[in-house]
């Protein structure tokens, strides 16, 4: 967002967006107050009308990355045309759309990795709060991957299959945190057989003939 973009916001939200990117691209522990407070342009008065503590500002950042995030993967998703890839009461899925949808994210210069994963590593329990939220975040996540499974699969194992996608793509995005262009490619790659595997268990298993 521009600095005059910035500026016309109300100061809680420039606070909180200044905060956002800043929390993302350095690290919670690595960004003081102060520097949030000298970038998005408030006084420090301000600055703890609307977050007390440090604290009230880590759940606030984690809220509304979840919000965005969630906005983003739900989208993402659908351009892929994921729920017209499952068919009513077949054994259809689109699980692969999965991995083309990390692929574009990993690509984009801003990526650094899951913020949900990278708090709970640099707080954990130390944000009161916080664990909870990214726990809800990616509760949230197999919600949504589990609607990308076929209609007719029973609940416990469309759970199950959801949170081992889940699983892979939790993988995928620390692996391609580590490296560079190449290292996110075999990420995809990785997280895409991953998902072919988990696919191929949906598809009964041929009669067996006489």
């Amino acid at each position: 967002m521009d600095i005059s973009t910035l500026a016309s916001l109300p100061a809680r939200e420039r606070i909180l967006l200044t905060a956002h990117d800043l929390f993302y691209a350095d690290g919670i522990r690595a960004t003081g107050i102060d520097r949030v407070i000298a970038a998005s342009g408030v006084t420090k008065v301000t600055f703890y009308r609307h977050f007390p503590s440090k604290d009230d500002l880590v759940r606030a950042f984690l809220d509304h990355r979840h919000g965005l995030w969630m906005a983003w993967f739900v989208d993402a998703l659908g351009r892929r045309g994921a729920q017209e890839r499952i068919g009513n009461g077949q054994p259809q899925h689109a699980l692969p759309v999965l991995a083309d949808a990390m692929a574009e994210w990993f690509a984009d210069p801003a990526f650094r990795g899951c913020a949900f994963i990278n708090s709970v590593v640099e707080v954990g329990n130390s944000v009161a709060g916080a664990s909870d939220i990214a726990r809800e975040h990616k509760r949230e996540m197999v919600e949504v991957i589990a609607g990308l499974l076929p209609e007719a699969l029973a609940g416990p194992q469309r759970t199950a299959i959801a949170q081992a996608a889940a699983l892979g793509i939790d993988g995928a995005i620390v692996k391609a945190q580590m490296g560079g262009a190449a290292q996110a490619r075999e990420a995809v790659d990785d997280l895409r057989r991953l998902l072919q595997a988990l696919g191929a268990s949906l598809v009964p298993a041929a009669p067996a003939t006489a």
